[in-house]
C-alpha cells in the first residue's frame, strides 16, 4: 500500500512520519507555506524518542503525482471546512488500469468531527471512518511535534457508516508498525462521536489558552451536557468515557518535549497560525445542527462557535481572552 496524507499538518504528518518509519510508501500532501518547507526541507517530525527528519514524497494535489496506483490510500487530514474542497479535487484522479479515486480507492477521514464521511460518501464508494487521539502540534512550517509514548496515537478505524473489512485491517497493520495503536472496529462513528464531545471544549481552549480553572471547566461541562442532551434525543451511540480510557490505558501519555509545554489542540493551532478559519462549525456547530433538529436548546456550543469564529475572522491569536471574559461573554449570548 501506499498512503497519500491528504493534509500534512498536526496529524497528517504525524501519521505520515511514522508510517515512514516503518517502511511504508507515504507521499505527503500540502499546499502554502507547509508544501514549500516539506518540498524543500523535509518533514521534521519531533516525539518522545527522539527528532527526524524525513524526506519523503511531497505534492500539492492529484495533478502531480500523474495516475494514482491501484493499491493507494487516502487518509483525509485536512479540516472538516476544508473537506469538499479536497474530496472534489481527489475524486477525478485518474488510477491506474482505469477508473477514478472515488471509485476505486479507499478514503480514511483521519479528522474531527462527524461530518467529512457524510460528504465522502456522496462521491467515494469506500470510505472509512477514523477517531483520532493524537497529541500532535503543528504551529511552523515543516516541522511536526506528537508528545505521545509509548503509542503515538491511538487510531479506531472502520467501514463508513458501521462495519469492518480486510482493507481496514490492511491499513491498521501499515499503521500499527509504526508507533501508532489502530484497532479495527464494526462502530468507528460511535468513537468518532464520544471524541465530538471532547472536542466542544476546543473553543474555549484556543480562545481563553487555557481550561485549568473551575470555572473553565464548569463551561466546559455547560458545553457537553448540551452534547449528551442532543444526542440523546437524536439517538446517537457514543463511546462512554470509561472505554475511551479503557482504550488508552497505559498506552499513550503525554510526555513533554525538552521539557516544553504541551501545545494547544487544533483549534488553538489554527487561531495561533492565523489560518483564517476554525473548525468550529463542525464542532460545536455539530452540536447547534442536532439542537435545532431534535428541539434541544444548545445556547452554551452556539455561542462558543461564534465567538471562536470571530476570534478567527478577525485574526485575534489564540488565548487573547481569559477565562472569566469568555464566560461573560458566552452568557450574554444565552
Amino acid at each position: 500500500m501506499r498512503y497519500l496524507i491528504i493534509g500534512a499538518g498536526a496529524v497528517g504528518g504525524a501519521i505520515g512520519a511514522r508510517l515512514a518509519e516503518a517502511g511504508q510508501d507515504v507521499v505527503l500532501v500540502a499546499r502554502g507555506r507547509q508544501y514549500e518547507a516539506l518540498r524543500e526541507r523535509g518533514l521534521t517530525f519531533e516525539a518522545p524518542d527522539g527528532t527526524h527528519t524525513h524526506r519523503l514524497p511531497v505534492a500539492d494535489g492529484p495533478k502531480a503525482l500523474g495516475a494514482l496506483r491501484a493499491d493507494d490510500v487516502l487518509v483525509l487530514c485536512v479540516k472538516t471546512q476544508d473537506s469538499t474542497a479536497a474530496l472534489a479535487a481527489w475524486a477525478a484522479a485518474p488510477v491506474e488500469g482505469g477508473g477514478t479515486a472515488a471509485r476505486r480507492l479507499p478514503l480514511v477521514c483521519a479528522q474531527n468531527g462527524v461530518e467529512s464521511e457524510r460528504i465522502a460518501l456522496r462521491t467515494f464508494r469506500r470510505v472509512y471512518a477514523m477517531c483520532v487521539w493524537l497529541p500532535a502540534t503543528y504551529v511552523e512550517p515543516g516541522v511536526v511535534r506528537a508528545a505521545g509514548a509509548p503509542l503515538t496515537g491511538i487510531l479506531h478505524l472502520g467501514r463508513y457508516p458501521a462495519g469492518s473489512d480486510d482493507t481496514a485491517r490492511a491499513i491498521a497493520d501499515g499503521l500499527e508498525r509504526g508507533r501508532l495503536g489502530a484497532p479495527v472496529v464494526d462502530d468507528a462513528m460511535r468513537w468518532k462521536y464520544a471524541k465530538l464531545l471532547n472536542n466542544l471544549a476546543n473553543a474555549i481552549e484556543a480562545l481563553t489558552g487555557v481550561i485549568g480553572s473551575d470555572e473553565g471547566f464548569a463551561l466546559v461541562g455547560r458545553a457537553r451536557a448540551e452534547g449528551e442532551a442532543a444526542f440523546a434525543a437524536a439517538g446517537i451511540a457514543y463511546a462512554s468515557q470509561e472505554e475511551e480510557k479503557e482504550a488508552r490505558a497505559d498506552k499513550i501519555r503525554f510526555e513533554p518535549l525538552d521539557g516544553s509545554p504541551r501545545g494547544g489542540g487544533s483549534t488553538w493551532q489554527s487561531l495561533n497560525r492565523g489560518s483564517g478559519t476554525v473548525e468550529a462549525d463542525y464542532l460545536n456547530g455539530e452540536i447547534g445542527l442536532l439542537g435545532r433538529l431534535h428541539g434541544v436548546p444548545t445556547p452554551v456550543n452556539d455561542a462558543l462557535q461564534e465567538l471562536v469564529n470571530e476570534a478567527a475572522r478577525e485574526g485575534r491569536p489564540a488565548g487573547a481572552m481569559s477565562v472569566a471574559e469568555l464566560v461573560e461573554a458566552v452568557d450574554a449570548r444565552v
